[in-house]
């Protein structure tokens, strides 16, 4: 059973009146539920695009306003977990190329902050071999074709490898060369 305050946001998001007299529809207690369980994974994966969090909340909102209005058209309800970040996937790419347009380095950013948040409880030698470590890895990371980065984003969330196959649209086989050879790669860029 979704909580009050999910039930409560999806009102607001959705334009009804709290003060609504009946109990939530089936879909919306899906949609609701599936929020819950995704948002946050569907945000991080939007945020490795390069995404400013506020943006990734709002191409979170447009998927599960779509997430909605495919199960009432009486859409396909098989494997809505995977369609969810296929459709987060493609909107995020759209977002990420009107950033481009714009001229927005949000991978620049995104080094900038990563590097600005220095860990308190190590000493100045291991901040600089932490420093180094994450600069070769990070390295790696930026050298990976975009197709192996969103692989690894994907699995990182949880999804299955068919589940990414879906997303991405490739080959099973192809999602697990993509993954083998990234690991390779940061395995031999971090000395194992």
């Amino acid at each position: 059973m979704a909580e009050p305050d999910s039930i409560a946001r999806w009102e607001l998001a959705a334009g009804t009146k709290s003060e609504r007299a009946s109990a939530p529809t089936a879909d919306e207690q899906e949609v609701i539920q599936l929020f819950d369980e995704l948002r946050n994974r569907l945000l991080r994966y939007l945020l490795a695009f390069g995404l400013p969090a506020h943006e990734g909340e709002e191409v979170i909102q447009e998927v599960f306003l779509a997430l909605f209005q495919h199960l009432q058209r009486g859409r396909s309800r098989q494997n809505l977990r995977g369609w969810i970040f296929r459709v987060a996937h493609n909107l995020g790419l759209k977002r990420r190329q009107a950033r481009a347009r714009e001229a927005v380095n949000a991978a620049g950013e995104q080094e900038f902050l990563a590097a600005a948040r220095p860990d308190p409880a190590e000493n100045p030698e291991e901040q600089l071999l932490s420093s180094q470590r994450l600069q070769r890895l990070q390295a790696v990371l930026r050298a990976l074709p975009e197709q192996d980065q969103w692989c690894l984003s994907l699995r990182a969330e949880g999804l299955r490898y068919r589940e990414i196959a879906d997303v991405l649209g490739m080959s099973l086989g192809s999602v697990s060369a993509s993954l083998g050879r990234s690991l390779a790669r940061f395995s031999r860029a971090d000395g194992y």
